[in-house]
């Protein structure tokens, strides 16, 4: 799988230009959905590479990332006369990055395209590291391929427009970046204030929590081992995210990440030694910044067999990604029913659920 390049821009004009000229093509189109075709476009309009561009809009949110919007995608490439030449810029969220991402790969069997995330999730998870997909049969992201972007362009400045629920999104996966790579980069994390930002010290920390993942996705691209570090929290995440999209309560991927990392960091400590602590420390801020997600004792079984749709298991046997120690990371961990049900237990009474 090629390598894709991550630019965290100083300039988005001359960064995007400069990425366009390095992907020759007869057509240029713009995918946006509802939000970033008001928000966003305007802030590039100006730009001449740009100036013949098409663009495609799509629905928001991720209700709409599904087989339906896909083929809307691949109708407009057709009927504006996309070529296997042409090139695709996905600006938007995760949700317009994974489905744009898996347009591209899949229209004439694959076109260059560019992502220009303009969320925070976004820009330091779902537009890096080469995953592109849909959500299929309730089941999130179950169909996509490996498919890098030409270029990935990281314009802080967008991130001034997001709302508190947006940020903390993203924040998740950052948390996550932290927990897997150093105990400095964690407590960093933790201790940002949230409340007044600084978008300066934001900027470095994207920077370097884009940059676990790619150390992580390049030695490891199409996740056979440590790329699944990038799994912590989303064995139940996942399956808290489908649960509540299924009861028709949807609730945004980073915070159903953030309430499986209280599940998966309580698992850690009692399967591989976690220290105490550094769980109750992160799962307080969780607490405070994230609030909980509802269930009950009879929704266990529902959960559990939403597990065991995991794309990581193998046979059915549900596959966690685990933590000794900040940054040490154990692989391919498993844990039977009971314990399962255990940690649900853990997460309703520490979460007051």
């Amino acid at each position: 799988m090629s390598k894709q390049e991550v630019i965290l821009c100083e300039k988005l004009e001359s960064s995007l230009t400069h990425a366009i000229e390095k992907c020759p093509h007869d057509k240029l189109f713009i995918l946006t959905d509802e939000h970033t075709h008001r928000l966003c476009l305007p802030q590039l309009q100006s730009i001449p590479a740009l100036q013949d561009a098409a663009e495609i809009i799509i629905g928001a949110e991720d209700m709409h990332k599904n087989l339906e919007t896909l083929a809307s995608v691949w109708q407009a490439l057709s009927e504006q006369g996309a070529t296997r030449h042409s090139l695709l810029i996905n600006l938007g969220g995760g949700m317009v990055t994974d489905l744009g991402g898996f347009a591209a790969s899949t229209f004439k069997r694959g076109i260059a395209y560019i992502n220009i995330p303009t969320t925070l999730l976004a820009m330091v998870d779902a537009s890096v590291g080469g995953k592109t997909g849909i959500n299929f049969n309730g089941l999130k992201n179950e169909i996509g391929v490996f498919a890098p972007a030409a270029s990935v362009l990281l314009e802080t400045e967008f991130l001034r427009s997001l709302d508190s629920h947006n940020f903390f999104s993203g924040y998740a996966e950052m948390l996550k970046h932290g927990l897997i790579s150093t105990p400095e980069h964690l407590t960093e994390l933790l201790s940002f204030d949230t409340e007044n930002i600084n978008y300066t010290a934001l900027k470095a920390m994207v920077g370097r929590s884009v940059q676990v993942k790619e150390d992580i996705v390049e030695q490891d691209p199409q996740e056979h081992g440590i790329r699944k570090a990038l799994n912590l929290g989303h064995t139940v995440g996942h399956a808290f995210e489908s649960l509540a999209l299924a009861e028709n309560r949807p609730v945004l991927h980073g915070y159903t990440v953030a309430w499986g990392i209280v599940c998966e960091l309580y698992l850690s400590h009692i399967q591989t030694g976690f220290p105490k602590e550094k769980m109750r420390q992160t799962i307080q801020f969780i607490k405070e910044n994230y609030g909980a997600f509802a269930f009950n004792c009879k929704q266990y079984d529902r959960l559990y067999e939403l597990m065991q749709h995991d794309k990581k298991n193998t046979a059915g046997i549900i596959n966690f990604t685990l933590l000794k120690e900040v940054g040490d990371i154990c692989l391919n961990q498993t844990a039977d029913k009971e314990t399962i049900f255990e940690v649900f237990d853990f997460y309703r009474e520490c979460m007051g659920v």
